[in-house]
């Protein structure tokens, strides 16, 4: 396996599965994927990155012999785009939290005055608006949050010099649900979830630590998940994303992550192998017209993301609304899952040690610079 990486210190290299290694080069895609391709004989080539996905889908058909694993660029714009991915749940009967755009012109101040707070902030298309927000030196935040009208303008404020807003929604209670597919002619060949523990930040983030969910648990939610892939023309891998309330069975779309997601290695770790089962389907050697009669009964593991899950302790134990005995009760909670035999790392692994090591020695390096 070739592996491709952005500079030196990509993980991948490291990698024992990894037999060679090659930094990308700057220039797009186009310009030098065709003849890497044939230079290499590439049977087949897969990403992981939204953006070098987008730079892939025009180039199905254009590499030869090298088959390009990769959703159709107008599937991929869809699922994309937040806006268009919660219309189509809706019609779909999937609840979606309420969503406001703000827009040049609007009287901001007047509208948010009105919504309902807590609200969390997020660009509809990260991927469209990056370089627009890096030509005004604006950092792309995957996600922000607000309590009040005074903290959503502030944080629309940054904005204005560009005239383009990021979406607001309503926040939405319970936890984290992340229903993982793989599609195939229409069809989920692959179906894996798996609820979210932690976070980081702690009001909703990056998955530190999460756990594998029986596939009997959520059924029917499984079910619309699949239809709204279906309805999306999705090919591939994806994960839909949704807020799950217990309380009162409540279940909301956040988005669909059209990619590896970033828990990944908990389907791996529990026997949900999508990267195997997307190199399968669409490399040509596995089901064509029907699903895998085969699921995987996942085995009941957990994963943790270590770096930030220590840095959501350190944000719990700072959090001077919880009580101390709810941080201490949290800070026992998260060594002790150190000791857990079922809990395993995103990057960790005993047959595969170089990784963890050369994360660790990137992390001490930035630390020194």
């Amino acid at each position: 396996m070739i592996a491709l990486g952005k500079d030196a210190r990509a993980l991948g290299r490291y990698s024992r599965h990894t037999h060679q290694f090659e930094v990308m080069p700057k220039a797009p895609m186009a310009q030098w994927l065709p003849d890497f391709a044939a230079q290499h004989n590439l049977g087949a080539i897969m990403a992981i990155a939204e953006h070098h996905l987008l730079e892939l889908a025009p180039l199905k058909g254009m590499l030869g012999d090298c088959t390009v694993i990769c959703p159709a660029a107008k599937a991929l714009d869809l699922v994309l785009d937040k806006r268009r991915t919660l219309a189509i749940a809706a019609t779909l009967g999937i609840d979606v939290p309420e969503s406001w755009l703000p827009a040049a012109g609007e009287d901001i101040p007047a509208i948010a005055a009105r919504i309902a707070y807590p609200v969390a902030i997020k660009w509809p298309d990260p991927n469209e608006v990056s370089p627009l927000l890096e030509r005004h030196g604006l950092a792309l935040e995957k996600v922000e949050y607000a309590d009040s009208a005074a903290a959503l303008l502030a944080i629309l404020a940054r904005y204005d010099a560009i005239g383009r807003y990021p979406l607001v929604q309503t926040w939405c209670p319970g936890v984290g649900l992340g229903q993982m597919l793989h599609m195939h002619h229409g069809h989920a060949t692959l179906r894996f979830q798996h609820e979210r523990l932690r976070e980081f930040p702690p009001s909703g983030g990056v998955s530190s630590f999460c756990g594998a969910i029986p596939l009997n648990l959520h059924a029917a939610q499984m079910a619309q998940s699949e239809r709204l892939l279906q309805a999306m023309d999705w090919q591939g891998p994806a994960m839909v994303e949704y807020r799950y309330d217990a309380a009162c069975g409540k279940y909301w779309l956040m988005e669909v992550n059209g990619r590896f997601w970033g828990s990944l290695p908990l389907a791996s770790h529990c026997g949900a192998q999508f990267a195997w089962e997307t190199w399968q389907c669409h490399a040509g050697h596995g089901p064509v017209d029907q699903p895998s009669p085969c699921q995987p009964s996942p085995r009941q593991r957990r994963a943790r993301y270590a770096i930030p899950d220590a840095k959501h302790i350190v944000a719990v134990l700072r959090d001077g609304t919880r009580s101390l005995p709810a941080r201490l009760a949290s800070a026992v909670t998260f060594i002790a899952d150190f000791l857990d035999p079922r809990v395993r790392y995103y990057v960790w692994s005993f047959s595969d040690p170089k990784p963890i090591l050369a994360d660790l020695l990137n992390v001490i390096s930035k630390i020194v610079r």
